[in-house]
């Protein structure tokens, strides 16, 4: 029975590249948690969690398409340092977020730096990669009143207020 909307979904996962390579996982941070029909995860993820059982374990291959999309060029851009605020570290590999015309967030990673002109890349850094995720479904509870109105989960393996 697929999960309802605006359940808490916890879960373990690793998710790696083609390769194997790791590239996030909760075995060090303790579980994660989401709030179901929000958009906080990938959708094919989602999509694939929903339909399991609590205690259940399965593997979800996704190709870039599914995840975060396949790699832009028209997302690389050289800008001028002038642009940058003077205290920017301007180094390759630094990440920053920029903010478009429309208020949107929009994180980028610095790829090179030459002379005055500063090489910057939009894409996600995960973007035009396939992804494997080895998951395991925890739990699935209904969302407090206050987790849907802060848009995120309280408590373990979710947001902590302070």
């Amino acid at each position: 029975m697929p999960i309802e909307a605006n359940k808490v979904v916890t879960m373990n996962f690793t998710l790696t590249d083609e390769t194997g390579n790791v590239l996030d996982s909760t075995d060090a941070g303790g579980p994660f948690s989401y709030i179901s029909g929000t958009g906080m995860v990938l959708p094919k993820l989602e999509e694939a969690v929903s339909g399991m059982i609590i205690g259940t374990k399965k593997q979800l291959k996704l190709e870039a398409k599914d995840g975060y999309g396949e790699y832009n060029d028209d997302a690389v851009q050289a800008v001028g340092k002038e642009n940058f605020p003077e205290d920017f570290i301007l180094e390759a590999g630094m990440e920053y977020m920029a903010s478009n015309p429309d208020g949107v967030q929009m994180p980028f990673i610095i790829t090179n730096v030459e002379n005055e002109t500063v090489t910057v890349d939009f894409n996600h850094p995960l973007a035009g990669k396939g992804l494997n995720f080895d998951l395991e479904l925890l739990d699935v509870r209904d969302a407090t009143a206050e987790e849907l109105a802060h848009g995120h989960v309280h408590g373990a393996g979710g947001h902590h207020h302070h």
